[in-house]
């Protein structure tokens, strides 16, 4: 494909869903109303995301797979000359992926959101938020411009408070404003770092800035840019201790705001680390490596040890806020691979990126299914005493929330395996001048939280897909608690006859498990794009 035929797939890719936005907030054309407005709207989100997902699919199959090291599809225009600010767009092995997965993504929760829509104010709204998200997000990964990138990064806040704060369930405005304090608060951090490092490095494009590989920055200058674009970066990625809104961020959202949130959002904390903060400003990123792996390290094994605890029995555990918790343990193996500082860590932590955002992105779609049906996901109510017995009341269902839970675990031939084995094998080796000692001791807790990691979802399927099947269906809702149990007791699950997997859940679902599995079985597919950039990245942008 020639160079103008990229370069105009990728600016549609931005300037796409922020039209449909606009859109959406029209009166519908008389002729495509369907059945209704709210009809019609909805199917206006569909149609775009779809569009842009097309898009996103076509730069995919026309971009240079011989040279991803390459910037492709560049755009380079003077926006704010005074400054020196442009609008420069480009894609190369690193942002590729990000941005299909992005498009996927939004596609399907808009295609489910179309069949259930969450309950809340006007459709228009919800639409218009979806597509201002993902054209926020598409661009993060998108620009080559620091000031277009915080700009860029800072667009997905507002409609993914407003996603939680108006569709979410229990306790949404407080978690919604807890998550808008946080990153708002990281991102003025992050800003000034930004500025530092243009003003200093005489520029804000980032490949040039890349290609200098912090020749004109002092070391002090690098610490203090590293220390705060990285406090910004590690409240969105979440990195233990910044990670405490998210857990309530989660639990509170609608179920397409918890795909999107687990599956994109936090994907655009890690992306900054390898775009900006390494090639950028390498002595900063070196001084700084092992408390970036320490705080990795500890934030395994924290939400691996936070999810133990609340998949106990008797624990009133949540199901979406246990999957919130082991994000934070499956973005550490992200982070610690970013921290080796190596070749083999760093594709190590995107393919881990990309593995996360499918496994659960899937995972957050079940558990809004099992919200569905049961009406509830607190584990002790889904579970009972004796399992919610999924396998035999709703097999499909059931056998895909065991496969995203495995997957989720890291098991070989899924696509969670490759990432995190790779961040562990950049621990062993990291980058010289860091202490192996110190990355050998990560790499040990890493391992450990594998195994926590393997512990607690077993538990889940235990408790949510296993269980005596009843003989007799009998219709009603959640039942109370079995005669002779002391008060207080959890009420029994509702053992009617379960509806299984709907056709439109198939339809959102199929895309993530068979890419699931495509991931495990070819990891090249990945690793191919990303090394030669990584090792460009890494080499200072030559």
């Amino acid at each position: 494909m020639n160079h103008t035929a990229l370069q105009s797939l990728l600016a549609a890719l931005i300037v796409l869903p922020l039209l449909g936005s606009l859109a959406a907030l029209l009166p519908a054309p008389p002729g495509l109303r369907g059945r209704g407005p709210d009809q019609a709207v909805l199917r206006h989100g569909v149609t775009v995301t779809g569009v842009v997902l097309a898009a996103a699919v076509a730069l995919a199959a026309g971009f240079d797979h011989d040279r991803p090291a390459t910037m492709q599809a560049q755009t380079d225009i003077s926006w704010i000359p005074a400054l020196d600010i442009r609008i420069h767009l480009g894609v190369d092995g690193v942002s590729l992926p990000l941005l299909v997965l992005t498009a996927l993504l939004t596609f399907l929760c808009a295609l489910y959101g179309y069949f259930n829509m969450p309950a809340g104010p006007s459709p228009k709204a919800f639409v218009a938020l979806l597509l201002l998200l993902e054209a926020g997000t598409l661009a993060t990964f998108a620009v080559l411009d620091l000031m277009l990138f915080f700009l860029a990064f800072e667009t997905v806040l507002i409609p993914m408070y407003f996603l939680i704060n108006r569709w979410g369930g229990a306790g949404r405005e407080r978690a919604a404003w807890r998550f808008i304090l946080y990153t708002l608060l990281g991102s003025v951090v992050m800003l000034l770092g930004l500025l530092l490092v243009g003003l200093k490095g005489g520029t804000f494009d980032m490949v040039a800035l890349a290609s200098d590989n912090g020749s004109k920055l002092s070391h002090t200058t690098q610490l203090i840019a590293v220390l705060a674009i990285g406090i910004g970066l590690a409240v969105k990625a979440p990195m233990w201790p910044l990670h405490s809104w998210l857990p309530d961020a989660h639990t509170a959202a609608p179920t397409v705001g918890s795909v999107l949130l687990a599956g994109v959002l936090l994907k655009m904390g890690t992306y900054g680390l390898v775009r900006v903060v390494l090639p950028i400003a390498p002595d900063g990123a070196h001084a700084l490596a092992p408390y970036l792996a320490a705080f990795a390290a500890v934030g395994i094994i924290y939400g691996s040890l936070a999810c133990l605890a609340l998949v106990r029995t008797g624990g009133r555990g949540d199901l979406k806020r246990l999957i919130a918790y082991s994000s934070v343990g499956h973005m550490g193996f992200v982070l610690l691979g970013i921290a080796t500082l190596t070749p083999t860590g760093v594709n190590g932590a995107l393919f881990a990126n990309i593995a996360h955002g499918l496994i659960t992105g899937l995972l957050f779609f079940l558990v809004g299914a099992l919200k569905d049906r049961f009406g509830t996901t607190d584990l002790d109510q889904l579970s009972g005493t004796g399992g919610a017995a999924l396998y035999g009341r709703a097999p499909r269902l059931g056998g895909l929330l065991a496969f995203g839970a495995v997957a989720s675990l890291g098991l070989p031939g899924l696509a969670g395996f490759w990432g995190e084995m790779l961040a562990m094998f950049g621990a062993f080796r990291p980058a010289d001048g860091l202490s192996r000692p110190a990355f050998l001791t990560f790499m040990a807790l890493a391992g450990l939280g594998t195994l926590l990691t393997a512990a607690y979802l077993l538990l889940v399927v235990r408790r949510v897909c296993m269980g005596e099947h009843p003989e007799e269906e009998i219709p009603g809702t959640l039942t109370g608690a079995p005669a002779g149990a002391p008060a207080g007791a959890s009420p029994e699950p509702d053992r009617r006859a379960l509806v299984d997997v709907r056709g439109y859940e198939f339809a959102a679902w199929t895309p993530l498990v068979a890419l699931t599995v495509l991931g495990g079985l070819w990891p090249a597919a990945l690793l191919g794009l990303s090394d030669p950039a990584v090792q460009q990245l890494l080499a200072g942008g030559h």
